[in-house]
């Protein structure tokens, strides 16, 4: 489970003399959000991904300024066989510990550190391993943005960017699914005959 920003065109509003057309080219949906001393401008991606295969299995579209881990109740998928629950440390809550606890999955969400206490050793060592996992999430993301073009929408409003970016989303699974196809190992059954 992870999120991305995706940016959009900033239009500020003026404060007097704004035309028709200059007020419907703002878009009023997307908000401002700082990350890593960066400010970006747009809305956010939340997916949850099938670690064996690379695929989205579900995904939220919200303006940016929505924290990574109010999205999780509808990422983490219940049909998934798999019961461990990979995010980082953006979605440690004890909300998020005891939803996985009721849904019967195991939580492996990287544990924080917080100003002038630093991790255990142990912990570190922890989220090291998790986060060998995790980063097949960062393969989608980047897969998006380079192969698709998805570090800028030119929509405007909500609607639209969750029509936009569920059909980037659409997209990559089929271009991934396309992918597994062509290059998944022959049928022994198969060759056999």
């Amino acid at each position: 489970v992870d999120a991305t920003i995706i940016e959009t065109p900033i239009r500020r509003a003026k404060d007097e003399g704004e035309t028709v057309q200059e007020k419907a080219q703002r878009d009023d949906d997307a908000q401002w959000v700082k990350k890593n001393d960066v400010s970006s401008f747009g809305y956010k991606n939340h997916a949850s991904v099938d670690v064996t295969h690379k695929l989205i299995r579900a995904y939220d579209v919200t303006d940016a300024s929505v924290h990574d881990s109010q999205c999780s109740e509808i990422l983490i998928d219940t049909q998934n066989a798999d019961a461990e629950v990979y995010a980082d440390s953006a979605y440690r809550s004890q909300e998020n510990e005891v939803m996985c606890m009721v849904l019967g999955k195991i939580s492996k969400i990287h544990y924080r550190a917080y100003r002038g206490k630093p991790l255990h050793p142990e912990l570190e060592r922890r989220n090291h391993e998790r986060s060998k996992i995790r980063a097949r999430m960062e393969h989608v993301f980047g897969a998006q943005k380079n192969n698709q073009n998805m570090r800028l929408i030119r929509t405007i409003g909500l609607a639209r960017a969750r029509a936009k970016i569920g059909l980037t989303n659409l997209v990559y699974n089929l271009q991934r699914f396309a992918y597994l196809v062509t290059h998944s190992p022959p049928n022994i059954a198969a060759s056999a005959g």
